[in-house]
């Protein structure tokens, strides 16, 4: 079985039912939600001219890899209705891979851990809720040092 690390987010069409739509899909898709953190509220990330945001982060365990988790998630998008336009648009729903076990992931297609997390604190702040000491296997800090040390400034709300 895998431990898989999942952002959540949504900032339309209701977003606290997109994110509960979302688990539900993960659920009978990809593996048993181990923990939930709280629901965090932020600002819209990059294109700041759109609704705040509601992000969570889940842990689940899949007998998936992670190129087929990837796809599932791809999958579970686009039956929500995610249509991709342009980069940081406003979104139905968006489910990012953060961590998949221990493992550091570069594909064409996939790049674990998720690339940014390090730099945003609506992924940081809900991750330390969850899993203050776990330990980014690129950067090598926890993910409760790299809340301290994150460059971000946008207030993330627990509602």
């Amino acid at each position: 079985m895998n431990i898989i690390y999942l952002l959540l987010g949504s900032n339309q069409n209701n977003p606290h039912r997109q994110l509960a739509k979302a688990c539900s899909s993960i659920t009978k898709q990809i593996g048993n939600i181990k923990r939930v953190s709280g629901i965090y509220q932020t600002a819209a990330w990059g294109n700041t001219q759109q609704p705040d945001f509601l992000n969570q982060v889940i842990i689940v365990d899949t007998p998936l890899n992670a190129e087929a988790a990837m796809q599932t998630i791809l999958a579970i998008e686009e039956k929500m209705g995610r249509v991709r336009t342009k980069k940081n648009a406003p979104r139905i729903i968006d489910i990012d891979i953060l961590f998949f076990n221990k493992e550091i992931i570069e594909t064409k297609n996939l790049s674990v851990p998720h690339p940014q997390l390090q730099n945003r604190n609506f992924v940081l702040i809900p991750l330390n809720e969850l899993s203050p000491n776990l330990k980014h296997p690129v950067l090598n800090k926890t993910i409760h040092q790299l809340l301290r040390i994150s460059p971000d400034t946008l207030t993330v709300n627990k509602i």
